[in-house]
């Protein structure tokens, strides 16, 4: 059995930056990168350019941005395995991780597994088809794209994300189409208040959207009322499901503390979760930026955090 320091598990944003601090500091981590699916990299994988994130302003594409982020964790002597984690060992210490193939006892991990979207299954909007060409689970990610500018632009959702992400889209859209089931939004009253009231949303009430077309992008969504059955096809840019996320914590078993819709709890002011020694960052803890910038800055600050409690336990050779 291999034996470290620190095992991180993920590798999206938050994972690499939490292993770039880690190894600067002379703890030199392992990172487990596979995850659930195997994409090494978390969903910026799936994302083409990205123009928001600081230091490049031409923007990157998200593998792009992944691959550079490795890179600069293994400059630093990190050591990645591409594995998925198949469980972890919390009731004792030192804790085991243990991948596919290989068994790791560690004195402090560093979950950043990440959330997975949830995405309706819509011909014309899986993988392989319209997703990411418009078809998108982040408006404030992607909206911006110069695809969006005066389109009409569908949001799926009718909570609070949803009503958010139509506001959000209506700088950029030409109009902006709330989709939603049922015949009220479940979003908060002064959210909805600003849905109805603004000129550029319009919702349609008990519909759904039941297929996706276009060539090379999104150019038209089509949308079936529940109540009369009938189906309209619209002329679109983009569709954008706001109906949340579900972070990455099956393999967890229950043994950290998790907030309520499921996300993993931390301590005020840290990154430490409720098993003293385990520690989380980006969008696994984090259920309401989920942006790239901010996972990697809570990556930073569970590596910071991390190598101050090895030092107070008196674990580091300093």
């Amino acid at each position: 059995m291999k034996k470290t320091q620190l095992v991180i598990i993920g590798s999206g944003p938050a994972a690499y930056t939490a292993a770039i601090y880690a190894a600067r500091a002379n703890i030199f981590p392992i990172v487990f990168e596979g995850f659930m699916s195997g994409i090494v990299g978390g969903q910026l994988m799936t994302t083409t350019d990205i123009e928001n994130f600081p230091g490049f302003p031409e923007g990157i594409l998200g593998a792009q941005l992944m691959d550079r982020m490795k890179k600069q964790a293994i400059r630093f002597q990190t050591i990645t395995l591409m594995e998925d984690v198949v469980s972890v060992q919390l009731d004792k210490y030192p804790f085991v991780v243990s991948g596919n193939k290989t068994r790791v006892e560690t004195n402090a991990i560093i979950v950043a597994t990440g959330a997975t979207a949830r995405k309706l299954n819509i011909p014309g909007a899986r993988e392989g088809e319209l997703w990411q060409k418009g078809v998108t689970a982040c408006a404030v990610c992607d909206g911006a794209a110069p695809i969006f500018k005066n389109k009409n632009l569908f949001v799926v959702g009718g909570g609070d994300s949803a009503v958010e992400e139509a506001l959000f889209l209506t700088k950029y859209g030409k109009k902006v189409f709330i989709v939603h089931r049922r015949d009220q939004l479940r979003a908060s009253k002064i959210m909805v208040k600003r849905a109805i009231e603004h000129p550029k949303i319009e919702v349609l009430w008990d519909s759904e959207v039941i297929e996706v077309k276009g060539s090379a992008i999104v150019e038209e969504v089509v949308i079936q009322n529940n109540r009369s059955n009938e189906i309209v096809s619209h002329k679109a840019g983009g569709l954008f499901f706001a109906i949340g996320h579900v972070p990455n914590v099956k393999f967890l078993n229950g043994q950290l503390e998790l907030l309520d819709n499921g996300y993993i709890k931390t301590k005020e002011g840290s990154m430490q979760t409720s098993v003293e020694g385990v520690f989380a960052a980006g969008d696994v803890q984090d259920p309401h930026y989920r942006q790239a910038i901010t996972a990697a800055g809570s990556g930073c600050m569970a590596a910071l955090d991390v190598e101050r409690w090895l030092s107070y336990k008196g674990l580091l050779d300093l």
